[in-house]
């Protein structure tokens, strides 16, 4: 109230304020405050004194504000006008992008306009998006650091996972606070006697011979302290197995945890590894090629030798491709094979010719033998490089004594030479029909192909030595 008693706010109305005074006023409340005239034309700039950006706006008096304006702005600054302009119109805020002559800087004000003067005189009141517009671009930021911390804690657990379930020891994490098991891999579990998703949350207390949480937590913690060689022996509650835990401690996330490696105390678990380390030496290293197939004759993994063998750059080129594609009676070879080795187990002394990558052939020996995991089956052969053999074949020396001839000579004065020669023909001849015959499991169509005969002359040649009785 003044001194008079009267208000300065009274109906609406407001208080004569000096022309100085208000522009400090409305430079202060509005981050820019610009009067135009109808048309446009820029009649005076208010510029915050708290930004020193705008202190260089002096030179758009007495132009017209679309000078200043970004091509995308005018029209938004055209709209503005006529939504103002229409008695009926709102007068909404709206947002302008302001540049200088040589589009050196930009900067987005957001605007309301306001009515002054009988000579349709606006102000225009904006505020400064550019905070806004930081902000913004930090939470943005922010947001793709989340994502890329995301991304790399998912990269960590997914090697982890794979680092604990390749791994061959037992491996077992708790928490120092309650026991209770935080991760573990299929090894621990088994050696638990128990599965791994039924045993993760549960007190590790629960699967051995131990009455009190606290004394097993104290006694691996104290081995665990004990400069690496401390352990703790007891028996698993479900399969009754002594079990040497070997326990480290570490922190995490502020929470104490106990790394616990599970060893049986026989030994057993070595003998497994060191048996399994043979096996693979054997595999990498051994003379003979081997070849891993899927049910379906696909290659799945094969040693150095085998490669030499195929003239093969690495694993990874013949890795997914058919065992029939080397072997010289492609999948006939393969099919008499892995038929004889799911039917008995496993085929042994199989001859023929494998193929190599830039068209060569050589013999070999194989064996055959199916490996009937309930997960995964698949067959294992082994070949044997039979080249020495073949050209002792070619060559036509037969290693043959004395006393394996003499039935021979025995028939010398008794007959002629052309039936001597007769019956042994036939005698070989029913020998190789009937290795054929069991080579192919009395497969007649693939022992007369392994035969190099046509079915009809492997059914009169059948006859002729009485073998067809016999196969029924």
């Amino acid at each position: 109230m003044t001194s008079r008693g009267t208000r300065y706010w009274d109906s609406g109305a407001v208080p004569l304020i000096a022309p100085d005074i208000l522009g400090d006023i409305l430079s202060t409340l509005a981050d820019l405050a610009i009067v135009i005239s109808a048309s446009g034309e820029v009649l005076s700039v208010l510029a915050n004194p708290a930004h020193s950006s705008y202190e260089n706006l002096s030179s758009w008096e007495r132009n017209d504000i679309r000078k200043f304006l970004h091509r995308d702005s005018v029209s938004k600054f055209e709209n503005a006008l006529i939504r103002f302009n229409d008695p009926e119109g709102k007068n909404r805020s709206f947002e302008l992008n302001h540049i200088d002559k040589s589009n050196v800087w930009e900067f987005p004000i957001n605007y309301t306009l306001h009515s002054i003067g009988p000579d349709n005189t606006i102000l225009m009141l904006g505020r400064d998006l550019r905070p806004v517009a930081e902000m913004q671009q930090q939470l943005i930021k922010a947001q793709l650091a989340l994502e890329r911390d995301y991304e790399s804690q998912r990269e960590y657990d997914t090697r982890f996972q794979v680092l604990l379930s390749h791994t061959t020891n037992a491996i077992v994490f708790i928490t120092v606070s309650d026991g209770r098991i935080t991760e573990m891999n299929t090894a621990a579990a088994r050696m638990l006697g128990k599965s791994r998703d039924g045993l993760i949350g549960k007190q590790l207390t629960q699967e051995l011979k131990i009455s009190s949480r606290a004394e097993l937590l104290k006694r691996l913690t104290t081995a665990a302290q004990a400069d690496g060689h401390g352990n703790v022996n007891i028996e698993t509650a479900r399969t009754d197995e002594q079990i040497r835990i070997v326990p480290a401690i570490f922190r995490a996330a502020g929470e104490r945890l106990l790394l616990c490696r599970l060893e049986p105390v026989s030994g057993g678990n070595l003998i497994d590894d060191r048996y399994t380390r043979n096996l693979i030496a054997l595999f990498e290293n051994g003379a003979d090629g081997v070849v891993m197939t899927d049910p379906s004759g696909m290659i799945t993994s094969a040693n150095e030798a085998f490669l030499n063998l195929v003239d093969g750059t690495d694993g990874q080129s013949i890795r997914g491709r058919i065992l029939s594609d080397f072997l010289s009676r492609g999948m006939l070879d393969q099919k008499v094979m892995m038929e004889q080795a799911s039917r008995v187990g496993h085929m042994r002394l199989y001859s023929t010719h494998i193929n190599g990558e830039y068209g060569g052939q050589r013999p070999v020996t194989m064996s055959a033998t199916y490996l009937n995991d309930g997960n995964a089956p698949c067959y294992a052969f082994v070949l044997r490089d039979a080249v020495v053999t073949e050209l002792v074949r070619k060559t036509g020396v037969i290693p043959t004594t004395e006393e394996d001839a003499k039935p021979l000579m025995d028939l010398v004065g008794s007959a002629s030479l052309k039936d001597i020669v007769a019956q042994t023909t036939d005698v070989v001849e029913k020998m190789c029909i009937e290795t054929a015959i069991e080579l192919t499991g009395n497969n007649r169509v693939a022992a007369a192909d392994m035969l190099g005969l046509s079915r009809q002359s492997l059914y009169v040649k059948l006859r002729k030595y009485g073998l067809l009785q016999k196969e029924s």
